[in-house]
């Protein structure tokens, strides 16, 4: 396969990583070498991404100069997050940098281990590279993106969770249009496109998700999908008997 266009090596990263004037993030795309599938991202006139860095396990080189810094999201393709998430975090915990995860895998176990590292997921085959451009920008301004799949396997993980009257008092406190705000945001979508999508004002978006973090007693976005769901932040979701 051949290298993805814009994507450079991180023995050349000193060259071309540097600071974008008008802001468009850098991605480092931490994956096998040659195994990035989309040689055409970002396009030159990608709105949020400005560039992309290759790095190859074991994703040392994030926290070397001249990438350490210079990174804005992490992209992690592989075919095993349970064993690939975690050896990343191992190696750059120290960064604290936003991550998303591509994989084939959409078994609700290993959604909800990367789900609740933090980080978004995207399954292989049903993202567009416009969608990859979106959860980078999400992941940026904290919120954790899920494709379909990865939604739908969360979903089905909160539902065997015993405790359903509680996730029904909870739901309970929130008014109908906080309610929606909630489907969305526990699809991964963050406020500018719920705004979008309820025609609402970003800051009226922003203003809702105050409250109904108050309202659940979340820490976050991440927390308050989990507890619309059906699960509290002590449930072993990846360990419910089937």
């Amino acid at each position: 396969m051949r290298s993805p266009r814009h994507v450079r090596s991180s023995k050349d990263a000193s060259t071309t990583v540097r600071a974008d004037p008008f802001r468009r993030l850098s991605v480092a795309l931490a994956c096998a070498e040659g195994d990035w599938p989309h040689d055409d991202w970002p396009d030159p006139d990608d709105p949020y991404v400005g560039r992309a860095l290759a790095v190859s396990p074991p994703f040392h080189a994030l926290l070397e100069r001249p990438l350490k810094g210079a990174v804005d999201v992490v992209v992690l393709r592989c075919e095993d997050p349970s064993t690939a998430y975690a050896g990343l975090l191992k190696a750059t915990g120290a960064m604290g940098v936003p991550v998303i995860v591509v994989s084939p895998r959409q078994d609700p176990d290993t959604v909800v281990e990367v789900f609740r590292g933090g980080a978004g997921y995207l399954v292989e085959g049903e993202y567009c590279t416009d969608m990859l451009s979106s959860a980078v920008m999400a992941a940026m301004v904290g919120s954790t993106y899920l494709s379909p799949s990865a939604c739908a396997a969360l979903r089905d993980a909160a539902q065997r969770m015993p405790g359903g009257g509680e996730a029904e008092r909870l739901r309970s406190l929130l008014s109908p249009r906080e309610r929606e705000i909630m489907e969305l945001l526990s699809t991964g979508l963050g406020a500018q496109e719920i705004g979008l999508r309820l025609r609402l004002t970003e800051k009226t978006v922003r203003n809702n998700l105050s409250n109904i973090y108050a309202k659940l007693d979340a820490r976050g976005g991440t927390d308050a999908a989990l507890r619309w769901l059906g699960a509290t932040p002590g449930d072993q979701l990846g360990s419910t008997a089937r």
